[in-house]
């Protein structure tokens, strides 16, 4: 038991970490996770155990804060690879955005500051599609690993902004402070796919405005999908593999979908719940002014319109990733929000 690797997982109590440490843990590496209390250990335990693992012996749980240096050297001893999954949380918008962009920021350098002190080999980061697509405006032109958001995009939402500056803060200490610690990031797009937990992330509450009839009218958004079970997935590969060293990695199922589409599928696929999903659609300059009086449209109106046409083909050919149908993640999406009683 001694011997094998042992992986730090941050925020462990989140959708993406849950999955990460459910397969860490079915692939015989011992894992620690991070909470911001130890007193979510239990809860923890539970969505595992929906999960299907039985053994814990492998688990352990370390209390850190992103927002505070106490911890975070005792989390790391011993560690060799780190995912740092966790990231601020912000129940609504921030009346400043330095309220969201410098606890991104301070706490991924944090991890990072750590890491390296520890002797960690690599650390695998989840950023998302927001620090690279959202500044791409040509249509015709597939977005790759190779573009950048502008952190100063006009209508940029401030977490797009944190996780585009957290980013390139992440870059800039590997290359000048890291020494011999490596990064790969990993940018997911819209994360569906089954939840281990009644605790659901914010595409969950997506598809269930759509299905509760709560979104009377469809916004204009596209969507780029990638299921949490391949994300996760993604990221023991990005660890695993030589060649990620100092690469990101675009995380998305083929194709894209609108918000209208996916309306349209659902009504089809499982009209026994869709009978309250709307086909109607609302345009742009409506979302716009109500924006001016609602906190869901102002948190919709930085999504409309943006290109999310994007490839996964570097995570294939340097990775062999193989990620599952966009419908399928939506279907078991859904099929957890039954199970939980949410619709």
């Amino acid at each position: 038991m001694e011997d094998r690797e042992m992986v730090l997982v941050t925020g462990g109590s989140g959708f993406v970490a849950l999955h990460v440490i459910q397969q860490l843990l079915n692939r015989g590496y011992r894992v620690r996770a991070t909470l911001r209390s130890i007193t979510r250990k239990d809860e923890i335990i539970a969505s595992l155990k929906n999960a299907g693992i039985i053994d814990f012996e492998n688990l352990t749980f370390a209390e850190a804060d992103l927002s505070a240096d106490e911890g975070w050297n005792e989390a790391m001893k011993n560690i060799d690879y780190v995912h740092h999954i966790a990231s601020p949380i912000h129940l609504k918008l921030p009346k400043n955005e330095d309220e969201m962009i410098r606890p991104a920021v301070d706490g991924t350098l944090r991890v990072l500051g750590a890491a390296r002190d520890a002797g960690v080999k690599r650390v695998v980061m989840t950023s998302n599609f927001g620090a690279v697509g959202y500044s791409h405006k040509d249509p015709t032109q597939l977005i790759t690993e190779d573009s950048w958001t502008n952190p100063n995009e006009k209508g940029l939402s401030a977490y797009n902004k944190s996780k585009v500056l957290a980013e390139r803060a992440a870059w800039d200490f590997i290359k000048n402070e890291g020494e011999d610690l490596e990064l790969t990031v990993i940018n997911p797009t819209a994360i569906l796919g089954p939840s281990f937990s009644e605790k659901l992330s914010s595409g969950f509450e997506l598809l269930k405005n759509i299905l509760d009839g709560t979104m009377k009218a469809i916004p204009n958004m596209e969507l780029a999908i990638v299921d949490v079970r391949d994300l996760a997935d993604l990221h023991i590969r990005a660890m695993e593999t030589a060649a990620a060293k100092g690469q990101r990695f675009l995380a998305l199922s083929d194709g894209t979908m609108t918000l209208l589409q996916i309306a349209i599928f659902l009504k089809k696929e499982m009209p026994e719940i869709s009978q309250k999903v709307s086909d109607k659609t609302i345009p742009d300059w409506q979302v716009r002014i109500a924006a001016l009086f609602s906190q869901k449209a102002k948190a919709i109106l930085p999504l409309i319109g943006v290109n999310r046409k994007a490839s996964n083909q570097k995570a294939r050919q340097v990775l062999g990733w193989q990620p599952r149908a966009k419908e399928e993640a939506i279907i078991s999406t859904v099929e957890s929000l039954r199970k939980f009683n949410q619709i």
